[in-house]
């Protein structure tokens, strides 16, 4: 199913963006998107400009479709309200937003500005898309996280899970997107789906994400610290996995419907998009390692045994993630399936050109 629709994709020089971006611009005839990003030094700029690089050259195979770029912040008002006004999305992928769970214990402010404040934003944009009788926004998706699940002892996690004990205040926005939204969509009738994200990796990714870090400091001779003394399982999901999934939500909006009292029942949907398959931290460095060495990014004969530091857990993380994808499969008729050492070893042959190059 090909669509011919207007795409606004906020954050989309971060790592899931710009690859839902590159496959909209490769697989959906004569599409238009508009990309919004604050390129905000959270992490290296020059990641975020190669993603957009990425963009350019994409957009430059497709002139049937169209890209934009604007660089600003979703918690700007004025320029959301300008945005929408003169793009006028039909859909609205939600990806901006102050990422990491460590972050948020020592810089709180970027979180409530970016996920809250910019949220309410994009939310308020989509509310009144509809004034003057317009079509408007015909769809908003909108990125979640596993970490909503907080210390959940039940596994794997379940949408239907209670989610009301967050252990970052990472996680305490994440869970207020979602009530935002369903909130918006009772009030406004706006369809939207919230995707619960697990830990997402792939080339070009997010530097502060453990596979990325980890390799930054092997490659410096730095130890690696392996928190909860590697009693920790991560549901891993591979970037082409996540867009996807987000690509097979976009085109599969919450039907609208009139309840009982004559008010719109919430067209409103939670998936979890995870692998399904936990991996121990442990078994995780050492594959990772083995793609290093396999890449050539590290040699052959590299001490990993001493580059390795088991510590405790620390404040804000949680001891396993595991997502239970079978509504995704039900309603979308996929389920994530990229292997954790096809994953690392794309990353690691990433890594070499992007840092090394390609030379040995």
């Amino acid at each position: 199913m090909a669509f011919a629709k207007r795409c606004l994709v906020t954050g989309a020089a971060g790592f899931i963006g710009a690859n839902l971006v590159l496959r909209l611009l490769e697989s959906e005839p004569q599409v238009s998107v508009l990309g919004i990003d604050s390129m905000n030094a959270y992490y290296d700029v020059a990641l975020k400009e190669y993603r957009l690089g990425l963009i350019e050259a994409e957009a430059a195979k497709h002139p049937e479709c169209s890209w934009q770029f604007v660089q600003g912040n979703i918690a700007d008002a004025e320029l959301v309200r300008k945005i929408f006004a003169e793009f006028e999305p039909d859909i609205v992928v939600n990806l901006a937003a102050q990422a990491g769970v460590r972050y948020s214990i020592t810089n709180p402010d970027a979180y409530i500005e970016s996920n809250l404040i910019g949220f309410y934003n994009i939310l308020e944009a989509c509310r009144h898309s509809y004034d003057g009788g317009k079509n408007g926004v015909r769809h908003l998706v909108y990125a979640s996280s596993s970490s909503v699940y907080g210390s959940n002892k039940k596994v794997p996690y379940s949408t239907d899970d209670k989610v009301d004990n967050p252990v970052s205040l990472y996680a305490a926005t994440k869970k207020s997107n979602e009530l935002m939204a369903h909130a918006y969509s009772k009030l406004y009738d706006i369809p939207s789906t919230g995707l619960r994200f697990f830990t997402v990796y792939g080339p070009a990714g997010r530097p502060d994400m453990a596979y990325f870090g980890f390799t930054n400091r092997l490659i410096r001779g730095e130890k690696i610290r392996i928190f909860n003394y590697g009693n920790c399982r991560r549901d891993f999901t591979f970037v082409d996995d996540i867009v996807e999934g987000v690509v097979r939500v976009m085109h599969g909006a919450p039907q609208r419907s009139t309840g009982e009292d004559g008010l719109p029942v919430p067209p409103y949907r939670i998936y979890n998009i995870g692998n399904s398959h936990p991996e121990n931290l442990l078994d995780f460095v050492d594959i990772l390692q083995q793609e290093l060495v396999g890449a050539g990014v590290l040699p052959k004969d590299y001490d990993f045994d001493a580059h390795k530091e088991l510590v405790p857990m620390q404040p804000g993380d949680v001891p396993v993630t595991y997502a239970d994808t079978s509504a995704l499969e039900r309603d979308f008729g996929f389920r994530p399936s990229t292997s954790l050492r096809e994953g690392l070893r794309r990353f690691a042959k990433w890594y070499r050109e992007f840092y090394i190059g390609t030379e040995a």
